[in-house]
C-alpha cells in the first residue's frame, strides 16, 4: 500500500477531521521544496501548516523560536538563545511543572537534522520517517490498536512536551501515543479531546491493513456491549431498601406477624 493510500486509509476509516502529517528528518535541504515562509513561535506550529496543505523545510535557525523544541530535535541553540531556554526551564521548575532532574531523560533526537520536511501524508514529496495523526481519543485509541495488532505499537503514553513524541517514536521504531503539553494546546489550538499519535513512516502500511480490521471490530463489540447495557435492570425496578421484600421495614413487620 503507497503512502497516499495510507493517508486515505487512516483518514477515511478514522474519520479525521485533521490530515495525518509526514515528517523527514534530512541531511540537508531536499531540492524541489522550498524552505517554509516565516518563523513560528513553537516547532509543533510548523505541524499546523503541514495540515492545512503547505508542503515545506525547515532548517535548524527556524527553531530557534521554541528553545525546547529545538531541544528535543538536537539542535544546539546559538549563545544568544541559551538565555532563554534556561529561563523556560527556569519557570517551568519554580511552578513545579518539571524537576530539573527529568530533563536528561526527555527524548532528543541523536543530532540535528540539515533539514526538517513537513507536509500532509497524501502529499509527502518522498518517504517520509514519522507520521503524526490528530485525533480524538476514540480515533488515537483504534490507531493504538492497530498498531498493536500490526505489531508496532508501543505501550507508552507520553505528555510533556508533546514535540518529544516525535524522537521517542522514531528511536523505539514503534507507535507512540501522546496527550499533548499546554504549549502544543495553545500553538496547536488542540481541542480538549483531543491527542496525538506518532508512528515511524515505515510501519504505517502494516498499520492501515490492521486498522481496517480493528474498526470493523469495535464496531461490533460497541453493538454487542450495547445490547448488553440496554439489557440491565433499571434502578426503578429493584427492590425499596426500606419497604421491599427484603429491607428493614418488611423484617420488622414479618416479626410483629
Amino acid at each position: 500500500m503507497g503512502i497516499a493510500d495510507c493517508a486515505s486509509e487512516l483518514s477515511t476509516l478514522l474519520g479525521l477531521k485533521w490530515p495525518p502529517v509526514a515528517i523527514s528528518f534530512l541531511p540537508a535541504p531536499p531540492p524541489g521544496v522550498a524552505r517554509v515562509s516565516g518563523v513560528e513561535p513553537s516547532g509543533c506550529s510548523y505541524w499546523r501548516r503541514a495540515c492545512e496543505g503547505e508542503v515545506f523545510f525547515t532548517e535548524p535557525a527556524d527553531h530557534f523560536g521554541c528553545p525546547v523544541g529545538a531541544y528535543t530535535h538536537g539542535i544546539d541553540l546559538p549563545p544568544e538563545k541559551v538565555p532563554e531556554l534556561e529561563r523556560t526551564i527556569g519557570m517551568m521548575v519554580q511552578l513545579e511543572y518539571i524537576r530539573t532532574s527529568e530533563i536528561p531523560a526527555i527524548p532528543r533526537l541523536k543530532a540535528a537534522p540539515g533539514a526538517i520536511v513537513y507536509s500532509r501524508l497524501a502529499n509527502a514529496p518522498f518517504d517520509p520517517d514519522l507520521v503524526l495523526v490528530r485525533g480524538n481519543a476514540k480515533q488515537i485509541m483504534l490507531l493504538a490498536e492497530a498498531a498493536t495488532a500490526a505489531g508496532v505499537g508501543g505501550s507508552d503514553t507520553m505528555g510533556r512536551p508533546t514535540c518529544a513524541a516525535l524522537p521517542a517514536a522514531l528511536g523505539t521504531g514503534r507507535g507512540i501515543s501522546s496527550l499533548g503539553c499546554i504549549g502544543n494546546r495553545v500553538y496547536m489550538e488542540l481541542a480538549d479531546d483531543e491527542m496525538y499519535y506518532v508512528l515511524p513512516a515505515s510501519k504505517v502500511g502494516d498499520l492501515a491493513v490492521r486498522l481496517g480490521v480493528i474498526v470493523r471490530a469495535n464496531a461490533a463489540l460497541e453493538a454487542w456491549h450495547r445490547d448488553r447495557a440496554s439489557a440491565r435492570p433499571c434502578l426503578e425496578a429493584l427492590p425499596n431498601r426500606e419497604t421491599g421484600p427484603l429491607g428493614p421495614a418488611a423484617f420488622e413487620s414479618s416479626q410483629r406477624s
